[in-house]
């Protein structure tokens, strides 16, 4: 027996702590990396996930006596450049001399293929 309920391959949810969109399939927010649900099954049983892009810097303006403001931007595109998604992830300001890190990464956790996980 599944512990994970029927559906699509990419089925989202909300997450009910942080209220982000994440797959139905998920244990644990990637956002706020809460439990979402408990897995009967062993650390053995679950499919890898691999890192597939992950994208790491840093920011910072230092012309003196001068603030600027920063929106970081995800956007998403199919294999034909049509847009998926496209959301404002965080906005904010950088004093001079300051800097910010960021961190971007995409991670692939493959599906295991089932009679309850097939595409519809």
């Amino acid at each position: 027996m599944s512990a994970v309920r029927p559906g699509s391959i990419g089925t989202t949810r909300v997450c009910p702590h942080c209220k982000a969109t994440v797959l139905a399939s998920a244990s644990i927010c990637p956002g706020c990396r809460h439990h979402l649900r408990f897995n009967a099954g062993t650390a053995a049983d679950a499919p890898a996930t691999r890192t597939a892009l992950r994208i790491e810097g840093t920011i910072g303006h230092d012309v003196a006596g001068e603030s600027c403001e920063y929106c970081v931007v995800v956007s998403i595109s199919n294999q034909h450049g049509e847009k998926i998604a496209r959301q404002v992830v965080g906005v904010g300001a950088l004093p001079p001399g300051e800097r910010h890190s960021y961190s971007f990464s995409v991670e692939l956790m493959p599906v295991r293929s089932g009679p309850d996980r097939r595409k519809a």
